[in-house]
């Protein structure tokens, strides 16, 4: 039997939390302005003080705007927004994604990790690589431990592969929604643990590193792009 720890939020935490969904399912509109931070905290029943470092929080988040002297306005996240949001939105809906997070997710990782794996075939180091073959037989070891060890060496995969593209900015990406991607492929390991899914995915694993060795850039995208497509279908039996 799995069980969590019990976390207890912080007043801040839940204030943050409780503005992040009023924001998020409509009920505070773009271009809205809150009320004074003294009588919004009374609404709340917390203190100005904790108010207003949620809200400078949710300002570095994309959600709202602190105008000096003028107020709080609620921004569009779309347009303002950081990846920080992404985790936002996923607590947001319980785990599930919406259709609209779900697609865009996948294209953007279809966009980034194919090309991280190109430039990881004409990029990466001898080190690099090294890298990416003990991945494989950790995975190989942990085929039979448990979801949570493949979990993460499946973002350790894909991480490795951002860092041997040698682009500074892709593994800083990667990182910024490490918390829903392991939402996402948990789920898909827990479901399919033991399974010839999970072979599969790590007999992609294995043929994306033997292009990166060879230095393939057309072969590593080419992989990357049906190990995605693959993972795509079967996640969405589980999300």
């Amino acid at each position: 039997m799995e069980v969590k720890p019990i976390e207890v939020q912080s007043l801040k935490e839940a204030c943050i939390t409780q503005l992040e969904q009023m924001i998020i399912c409509g009920e505070l509109t773009i271009g809205e302005r809150l009320p004074s931070e003294r009588d919004f905290a009374a609404r709340l029943n917390v203190s100005r003080p904790v108010l207003h470092q949620a809200l400078v929080e949710l300002e570095a988040k994309g959600l709202v705007r602190i105008v000096p002297r003028r107020g709080v306005y609620i921004s569009d996240f779309r347009r303002d927004g950081s990846l920080a949001v992404l985790s936002s939105l996923l607590s947001y809906h319980n785990g599930r994604l919406a259709p609209g997070l779900w697609q865009s997710m996948i294209e953007m990782r279809l966009l980034l990790e194919t090309e991280t794996a190109r430039l990881a075939a004409l990029q990466r180091s001898e080190d690099q690589l090294a890298v990416l073959r003990d991945v494989l037989a950790e995975e190989a070891r942990a085929a039979d431990t448990s979801p949570e060890a493949l979990t993460d060496l499946d973002f350790e995969f894909h991480l490795s592969i951002a860092i041997a593209s040698g682009n500074l900015v892709y593994p800083l990406m990667i990182n910024s929604f490490k918390e829903v991607y392991t939402n996402l492929t948990g789920k898909f390991f827990r479901q399919y643990f033991g399974s010839e899914v999970v072979i599969e995915v790590h007999q992609f694993h294995e043929k994306l590193v033997a292009a990166i060795a060879d230095q393939d850039p057309d072969s590593a995208a080419q992989t990357m792009s049906e190990m995605l497509a693959h993972g795509e279908g079967y996640l969405k039996g589980v999300t």
